[in-house]
């Protein structure tokens, strides 16, 4: 199997940090969102979409990391995508809820513009986009602190699921912005024990130096 990927995106993250934890027979083949690698023709033969990540297993190729996920969790034969009806059924809308409310406000308003993305766009907008945002993802991030987790361990009980890398790899997107979320308790100990495993680090390394580049310039044109 090759998954394509990017770890400076985040929805490539979440599927890099699975298989490495699983240790999942995946070759990572990097696919370079800065220098426009997604849209290189020999990437659109493969994938037209021109997105990250993108999984080809023999004659089998799957988009979107959500399915990317629950494929690789069948294959592995993971408790991460429990079995059980119900269970199973909580996983997928906790799941759901990180690609569609908290992702839009969060990630799409409150941080993405903050370092031009999407690319070249106005500062004004940029700027109301952001506060649009960060007024809105409070209402989200509260969900999250107060019901999706609480005492909880995880975001769906007291054991790792897709959910759980899904959702630090969206939380953790605000590092690049600086985002507060010391009002947050629950989501400030749940992604702490979620880079405590022994995994994070080397698959956040590519994150975490954009992340640097991104302080660096702000203080340079400060």
């Amino acid at each position: 199997m090759k998954l394509y990927c990017d770890p400076i995106s985040t929805t490539s993250r979440p599927v890099m940090l699975f298989i490495a934890e699983t240790k999942l027979p995946v070759e990572l083949v990097h696919i370079d969102l800065m220098n426009g690698g997604n849209l290189a023709p020999e990437y659109l033969a493969i994938n037209p979409n021109g997105c990250v990540p993108f999984l080809v297993d023999g004659d089998f190729v799957l988009g979107e990391s959500s399915a990317i996920l629950k494929y690789l969790a069948e294959v592995a034969g993971s408790p991460a995508y429990p079995g059980e009806l119900k269970a199973r059924a909580q996983v997928n809308a906790a799941m759901d809820w990180f690609y569609t409310n908290f992702h839009e406000y969060y990630c799409l308003m409150a941080v993405y513009p903050n370092f031009g993305i999407p690319h070249g766009i106005d500062e004004v907008l940029a700027q109301g986009l952001v506060a649009y945002g960060e007024e809105h993802a409070h209402r989200w991030l509260k969900v999250l602190d107060e019901h999706m987790l609480g005492a909880r361990p995880f975001v769906c009980g007291d054991q790792i699921t897709l959910a759980d890398y899904v959702g630090s790899a969206f939380v953790t997107l605000g590092e690049a912005s600086a985002f507060d979320l010391s009002a947050y308790p629950n989501i400030t100990a749940w992604v702490a024990r979620m880079k405590a495993r022994p995994h994070w680090d080397a698959v956040y390394a590519g994150f975490y130096g954009m992340v640097s580049a991104i302080r660096l310039q702000a203080r340079v044109t400060a």
